[in-house]
């Protein structure tokens, strides 16, 4: 007897990881209620669905997914105590969210060029986004220095203290939200911490929206006296600060992980889990996405500018930031959660750069091995594919 899916519309790929005897029903992720629920076998969600009690009581759910790294809208301990088994996707969006932090550096004036002369990114946070994030800048040769006080110091690279790390050019924010003690999360930037942090620095959140404080943020950035801000997440979303907006240097809808690549690997991770507990599926293992063209670089790019350019044909950021800031024109509050809503749902398809193929004739081994850091491979004419 086949079983039945409800799924987060925006997870896509279920039909072929999961093969046949499998019914798929789709739903908006907000909208999703008990009534929903009726003859569902396995609940898969994103990260605007909160899944707990309320929810799932006296449902015939057997499984809960989600297709995110992060699982704060899930109630663990309540499907703990039903015996409802659950999963995620941790890690599958990592370098996704890697390649908008390094794609907002590069729009930022001579940041870029600041780090490969010996400038410094602080990571704040060492889960799957922030080890895969100093990864990249070791292999791209950038100055790193990591807090994470839930860690053991010895497991953290260039561990610093928390003062230290705010000293950094950039300051790169990728930790869980938490409210636990003895170091919560929720509101880690607030004023003392502006107030601490230089207005010539960058920061910037693809965490979650409230590890800012964006009241002080905003008073600040008004003030001209915070560091230039990036911010894919927002306190209250999908209700943002229309002010705020116009205060950062770049905002994004919250999409800083929503490359097509890490979406189909949480798929295929979630899809995993799923025919393990409940022994369905016949699915095929390898990815669906095609191979994509050749990336090139113009004649006479080298170093520093070879890598922007790189990472802006692979992803336009500012073309989210503009969306968002056209959405959010003259909305009011229900308006404003609508497109920001409708962003997320409606987002195009971004790959990535890592695993690219580019064109490196006539380069030399320095900028080869810069596109190799990049996580892409420099071929020549003869050998493309």
């Amino acid at each position: 007897m086949p079983i039945n899916v409800l799924a987060d519309a925006n997870i896509p790929e279920l039909k072929h990881y999961l093969g046949t005897g499998v019914n798929i029903r789709t739903f908006q992720g907000r909208s999703l209620a008990r009534t929903d629920l009726d003859a569902v076998d396995a609940l898969l969600v994103r990260s605007v669905t909160p899944v707990g009690e309320a929810l799932l009581q006296g449902s015939s759910v057997k499984f809960v997914g989600t297709a995110t790294s992060g699982f704060e809208h899930v109630d663990r301990d309540y499907l703990k105590q039903e015996g409802i088994p659950f999963a995620h996707a941790p890690g599958s969006n990592a370098n996704s969210v890697v390649e908008y932090v390094l794609a907002a550096i590069a729009e930022d004036d001579r940041r870029l060029e600041n780090l490969f002369a010996g400038g410094r990114v602080g990571v704040v946070g060492f889960g799957h986004v922030g080890r895969a994030l100093v990864r990249r800048l070791e292999a791209l040769g950038i100055r790193y220095v990591c807090y994470d006080p839930w860690l053991e110091p010895a497991s953290i690279p260039n561990r610093v203290e928390w003062h230290e790390v705010l000293r950094s050019d950039v300051v790169s924010l990728h930790c869980e939200l938490t409210t636990q003690t003895p170091w919560p999360s929720h509101h880690l930037i607030g004023e003392g911490e502006l107030r601490g942090m230089s207005a010539q620095s960058l920061l910037v959140n693809a965490s979650r929206g409230a590890v800012i404080d964006n009241t002080a943020l905003q008073q600040a950035l008004s003030a001209g006296t915070a560091p230039r801000t990036v911010l894919d997440v927002w306190e209250g979303e999908p209700v943002i600060s229309a002010g705020l907006l116009q205060q950062v240097f770049i905002g994004s809808p919250h999409i800083a992980g929503y490359s097509l690549d890490g979406k189909v690997l949480a798929t295929a991770m979630l899809c995993s889990a799923l025919q393990e507990v409940l022994e369905v599926g016949d699915g095929a293992a390898q990815s669906p996405l095609p191979a994509l063209p050749t990336l090139s670089a113009q004649a006479g790019v080298e170093g520093v500018s070879l890598v922007r350019i790189l990472l802006r044909q692979s992803y336009d950021i500012l073309r989210d930031d503009a969306l968002l800031r056209d959405a959010l024109v003259d909305a009011d509050p229900a308006q404003a959660r609508q497109r920001f809503d409708e962003l997320r749902r409606n987002y195009r398809p971004r790959r990535e750069l890592a695993g690219r193929q580019v064109l490196a004739e006539e380069l030399s081994a320095e900028d080869r091995s810069l596109i190799e850091a990049l996580g892409c491979h420099p071929v020549d004419s003869a050998d493309r594919v």
